[in-house]
């Protein structure tokens, strides 16, 4: 399967709920691959770093304490347009906005529990992408 490829994150709220297989089947089910996948819990300072971009913002500091708050999910997925794909399945960002359906309404629990990651742009992605896996990893993924 050819196609673009974006960065999601089953976040920890998702991950210690037991639901991270059902939103990997969701995605699949919307013709996303899974062509990376890990499990780990990220420190302090990766989730600064990750999340660096919203460093001046008011939600940074709760964002960075809850990223490292219990074990997370990156995943490289592959499908045409796919950031655009992917941030249309997850849905809004709170999921009380999001439409039936999608990633959010069905499995997050609020606008900070909000359930996945996606990359906003495909140069993000890729940059994100590079944040969790290897040239190694993503080469042998194609």
């Amino acid at each position: 399967m050819a196609g673009a490829r974006t960065l999601a994150i089953i976040k920890p709220d998702a991950f210690s709920a037991g639901k991270a297989g059902k939103i990997i089947a969701h995605l699949e089910g919307q013709g996303f691959a899974v062509r990376a996948a890990r499990v780990m819990r990220l420190t302090q300072a990766q989730a600064e770093e990750f999340y660096a971009v919203h460093r001046e913002r008011p939600f940074y500091r709760s964002l960075v304490t809850f990223m490292t708050s219990g074990p997370c999910m990156p995943l490289v997925l592959e499908k045409a347009n796919a950031v655009t794909a992917y941030r249309d399945a997850i849905g809004a960002t709170d999921p009380a906005d999001a439409k039936p359906g999608t990633v959010r309404k069905l499995f997050a629990e609020s606008k900070e529990r909000n359930a996945v990651h996606g990359s906003d742009s495909d140069e993000n992605a890729e940059r994100e992408a590079r944040f969790f896996f290897s040239d190694a990893e993503l080469l042998a993924a194609r």
